[in-house]
């Protein structure tokens, strides 16, 4: 099953659901406070090929890392 992630308007709080795919727009209930308004937002993911570089997500490499692509990036 895909992990999906979703933010709660009331409290702000950001976390991770473990659901079927189609169960993934369905209601959920926020951990924090218990709303049941979260929302699904957008993930980022980031894979480590068997060369040892980082294949990139949506919208750059590394978490926080601002570089387009592994070969710029200063963590490497």
């Amino acid at each position: 099953m895909p992990i999906y992630e979703y933010r709660c308007p009331e409290c702000g709080t950001v976390f991770s659901e473990r659901r079927r795919m189609s169960e993934a727009d369905g209601p959920v209930e926020c951990p924090s406070c218990a709303s049941q308004a979260p929302s699904r937002i957008l993930s980022l993911f980031a894979a480590h090929s068997s060369g040892g570089g980082m294949i990139a997500g949506t919208g750059g490499g590394c978490s926080g890392c601002a570089a387009t692509s592994c070969s710029t990036c200063k963590a490497n």
